[in-house]
């Protein structure tokens, strides 16, 4: 006969209990802080419910919450412990707040399931989350930046289908990456504006007969707005998400062409950059090795990232409407792949700023063939046919084997050319990113702040700059 161990909501086999519980009295040690700040919301705005009698009075919604800054205090500063027959941290924390509140703990639960619960704790771990993601990917974006704006005038062999192409240069290359990571930021964006809703109230998806007040506990948690029907409130969970992954999956891939570029880059054929040699790493055989290893695993990331995108939307395609414990794992591909995008935005930081370009290097790469598409074109704008020049060109590139690559890419002024790169404006979006994520965060921390009456788990960044 199974042993059975008694839980919160019943009897169960220990086996069937480990199994079930699976990874998350380990993953919700993170959502301790949003479980708590949830739970205040919930708490105050069932103290000013109009029912009789009252289901706390303002002195016990003080102690409550009281008691609940003081689990979100413990758990970080990593004293708070999920137990297995906790299952999870909504009931953690219910029953530590009944060990030390006795009734009052008993009665934070109504009008709530573990449904809303839970789908309100992801929304508020996201969102601070997603707002460091995007402080950390406006930073590599203006790393860049400053980059491109240092080396503007050094002349690059620009490459299509890894063979010399045209010429073109540092800053065009540099900024390329810092454009594409402005792109992903407006995703992030979009997914904390989609993120931004509060599911509470939701109950198990189908409302309670109390007069609960779903804006009262939007304002609270400083959500914009509460997610309406109360069925997709709880449908929504992975859903939600699946979106910010599938953000964070266009971020990662444009981390790993960038790894991949400098990987190629820095090769000793090349030798158009070096890496700074601390975030290089040796060989337990080959004394003189200098490997990219740091490049190698973004590269690698990109794809674990996306393995984790693929991972919730493989879960959630074929759910039923309402709610299904299958919902579970999509937690942990979600924190982890927050934890591997958030990473690898980090590292290439000191990564960039570190880069030195290699002039000479640089200089020595340009062929006669490297110019041809340019001496053609300005054949062209002499009246000969484009066709006529092509072909004049194809068969006469040792003419140009005298050609300067500081006057080739200097002559292309027009807009987002070499010679034409708008670098305030490459950086406004990145610094206006940098700048919401700052705003939010300390908006977030004075949410915080109000409900439990003390600082918000996540300081304000520092802005980044496109300069």
């Amino acid at each position: 006969m199974a042993k059975k161990r008694q839980t919160t909501v019943g009897r169960i086999a220990d086996d069937a209990l480990a199994f079930t519980a699976g990874r998350d009295a380990e993953l919700d040690l993170r959502l301790v802080g949003a479980d708590c700040l949830g739970s205040a919301a919930h708490v105050t705005m069932l103290s000013r419910m109009p029912v009789k009698p009252r289901l706390f009075s303002e002195r016990e919604r003080r102690a409550v919450v009281a008691e609940l800054a003081r689990i979100a205090q413990d758990a970080a500063r990593g004293r708070f412990r999920i137990t297995l027959e906790d299952q999870d941290v909504h009931l953690a924390v219910e029953r530590r707040l009944t060990a030390r509140l006795g009734d009052l703990g008993k009665r934070i639960h109504t009008g709530r399931s573990r449904n809303d619960q839970a789908a309100l704790d992801i929304r508020l771990y996201a969102r601070g989350e997603l707002l460091e993601t995007i402080a950390e990917t406006a930073r590599l974006a203006s790393a860049l930046i400053r980059l491109g704006r240092r080396h503007k005038r050094a002349p690059m062999v620009g490459r299509s289908h890894m063979q010399p192409a045209m010429p073109s240069s540092v800053g065009l290359w540099a900024t390329s990456f810092a454009e594409s990571l402005s792109d992903d930021l407006a995703l992030l964006r979009c997914a904390y504006d989609l993120n931004d809703r509060n599911p509470l109230g939701a109950a198990a998806g189908f409302g309670v007969p109390l007069p609960i007040d779903r804006a009262l506990t939007t304002r609270l948690l400083g959500f914009r707005r509460p997610v309406h029907n109360v069925i997709h409130a709880n449908n929504a969970r992975g859903k939600n998400e699946s979106v910010i992954l599938s953000a964070l999956a266009q971020v990662m891939a444009t981390l790993s062409r960038l790894a991949q570029d400098l990987m190629i880059y820095t090769m000793p054929e090349f030798d158009y950059f070096r890496l700074p040699p601390e975030y290089c790493t040796g060989s337990s055989i080959m004394p003189q090795k200098n490997n990219p290893d740091v490049l190698e695993l973004v590269r690698a990331r990109a794809s674990s990232v996306s393995s984790c995108l693929f991972r919730v939307l493989d879960v959630i395609k074929g759910l039923p409407g309402g709610y299904s414990r299958d919902l579970q794992e999509t937690k942990e591909p979600f924190m982890e792949g927050l934890d591997s995008t958030r990473g690898c935005l980090r590292i290439l930081v000191p990564v960039i700023e570190g880069l030195e370009v290699r002039r000479a290097s640089l200089l020595r790469a340009f062929t006669p063939g490297v110019f041809a598409t340019d001496h053609a074109l300005n054949l062209a704008a002499g009246g000969m046919p484009f066709r006529d020049a092509y072909r004049h060109v194809k068969e006469h590139i040792a003419e140009l084997k005298n050609m300067n690559p500081m006057r080739a890419i200097m002559a292309k002024r027009h807009l987002g050319a070499p010679a034409g790169l708008d670098f305030a404006l490459l950086a406004r979006p990145v610094r206006e990113a940098a700048r919401f994520a700052e705003r939010e965060r300390r908006r977030c921390g004075m949410v915080y702040s109000r409900l439990l009456g003390g600082p918000s788990p996540h300081p304000p960044p520092d802005t980044a700059s496109g300069d």
